[in-house]
């Protein structure tokens, strides 16, 4: 018995269709197309006319990640793109510095180049932890007040009215 293409497309070496890829990681083609379009995800690349793209392990990796970013901090595609160009810019500066070959003046302005990519993804994570705490404090606030008024409700059934019976 075989592998499922959808398992067997999650494994170097294997591609998938985009429905195929749709399924796999919880999306629709339409948003995979859009993502292209913006540049989230690589371009199609060329192809014959009247054939399917064919997505790589690496770019159904890349649209993992890019789902499980947008899910996790909320953020709009445009911080979105900030945050992953920062992220791969930042591989590119890892894979020059693993060269034996960088000298020490370059491995150093390669490494303030990484701490700047980073400061930026930062400043975005930050800001948006941000929000969350505010809302954070909004939501406990307003539990507070209702459950004070709970209290205050319960206290008034509690007390007997007068000329009332219960």
């Amino acid at each position: 018995m075989s592998a499922s293409p959808l398992l067997a497309a999650t494994e170097p070496g294997h591609s998938l269709r985009i429905g195929d890829v749709a399924r796999l990681v919880g999306t629709t083609p339409r948003t995979i197309r859009y993502y292209e379009e913006i540049g989230l995800l690589p371009e199609a690349s060329a192809r014959p006319s009247g054939r399917h793209r064919l997505y790589t392990h690496a770019e159904v990796e890349r649209l993992r990640e890019v789902m499980r970013l947008k899910h996790l901090l909320g953020v709009s595609l445009e911080e979105l793109k900030t945050l992953l160009s920062a992220e791969e810019a930042r591989a590119e500066v890892r894979a020059q510095l693993r060269r034996a070959d960088v000298p020490p003046g370059r491995r150093h302005e390669l490494l303030n180049e990484a701490l700047g990519h980073i400061e930026r993804q930062l400043a975005l994570v930050r800001h948006r932890a941000a929000e969350l705490s505010r809302l954070e404090q909004e939501l406990s606030e307003t539990r507070r007040r209702v459950r004070r008024r709970l209290r205050e409700e319960g206290s008034e059934q509690d007390t007997p009215l007068q000329g009332a019976s219960r």
